[in-house]
């Protein structure tokens, strides 16, 4: 069990960084932080961290032993969580899961509420971050987000497409007139978020162009973009469950139509070790069966 509590507590600093801020995710003191390590390194016959007074880094010898213990400690939740409560009392345990901050505000908020109606027995923790996240690293049981970058040893669960279009007011477009190629938003005032960054994806025949814009506003909430694009403030790419409404009443007009942009999907990234865990494996099949075929049906669920 010791040494157990020594490799949860080099998981935690490993992630964090920090003494003190592992101990503070631990609730304990950084002292014990500290004999944990001490005594995991004694254990292993290695320095695991290079301390200094400004940073704190893993050696060669932690670098290698981070996975292997990474993946022992998810086995050995994956075996206790698979002989949790009986049926009756339904799943019970803790799940830690990272979301966009767009779509876990309008769409997801409404999902876990409900799915957590459902299993009383389970704690969420719900974070909210905009960049891409090894759950493996991040120690998160499940992230969602539309980012298309994949890791080792985590599967990509498809939930739904994600469709996103070129908008602009039509106050915007008469000032500075309508793009008629993807090459013209390079003249134009763009407003970016972390989906497409400042490379904008056209698609056409025979393949995808990448445009280079310049950003005049970059926001990692759509409903940002949404509102300076309703402003006159520039064209967004923004997910089309988001602008939906503005389309239907010209409050917002899609540009480019004939230049979509490649759909995004909407995944979760579970890792490997993880996806037997019941209350895993149960929110992953709930979040395919409230989002399929796209996430507009999931607000309208709610």
């Amino acid at each position: 069990m010791n040494t157990l509590l020594n490799i949860k507590a080099f998981l935690v600093v490993a992630r964090t960084g920090s003494f003190s801020a592992a101990a503070r995710e631990l609730t304990v003191a950084p002292s014990v932080v500290t004999k944990r390590i001490t005594r995991l390194e004694d254990q292993m016959g290695a320095q695991l961290f290079i301390r200094s007074t400004r940073a704190l880094s893993l050696t060669p010898a932690g670098e290698r032993l981070l996975p292997s213990f990474q993946r022992l400690v998810g086995e050995l939740e994956e075996l206790i969580g698979g002989h949790g409560a009986p049926p009756e009392r339904g799943i019970e345990g803790h799940l830690r899961i990272k979301g966009p901050t767009t779509i876990t505000s309008l769409l997801l908020a409404g999902i876990f509420s409900d799915f957590h109606s459902r299993h009383p027995g389970l704690t969420l923790d719900i974070v909210l971050l905009d960049r891409s996240v090894n759950p493996l690293e991040e120690n998160f049981d499940l992230v969602i987000g539309a980012l298309p970058a994949s890791f080792p040893n985590v599967i990509d669960v498809p939930l739904c497409p994600y469709p996103v279009v070129v908008v602009a007011s039509p106050s915007y477009l008469q000032e500075h007139g309508t793009p008629q190629h993807p090459t013209d938003v390079t003249e134009h005032k763009c407003l970016t978020s972390v989906l497409l960054g400042t490379t904008w994806l056209f698609e056409r025949s025979p393949g995808t162009l990448s445009v280079e814009v310049r950003s005049k506003m970059h926001a990692n909430d759509g409903r940002v973009l949404r509102e300076a694009a309703r402003r006159g403030n520039g064209i967004a790419p923004l997910p089309r469950f988001l602008v939906e409404e503005d389309l239907r009443t010209g409050t917002l007009v899609q540009v480019l139509e004939e230049f979509p942009v490649p759909v995004f999907w909407l995944k979760a990234l579970v890792p490997r070790i993880k996806m037997n865990k019941p209350a895993v494996s149960e929110l992953v099949a709930y979040l395919k069966m409230r989002m399929h075929p796209n996430p507009a049906d999931a607000a309208q669920t709610q």
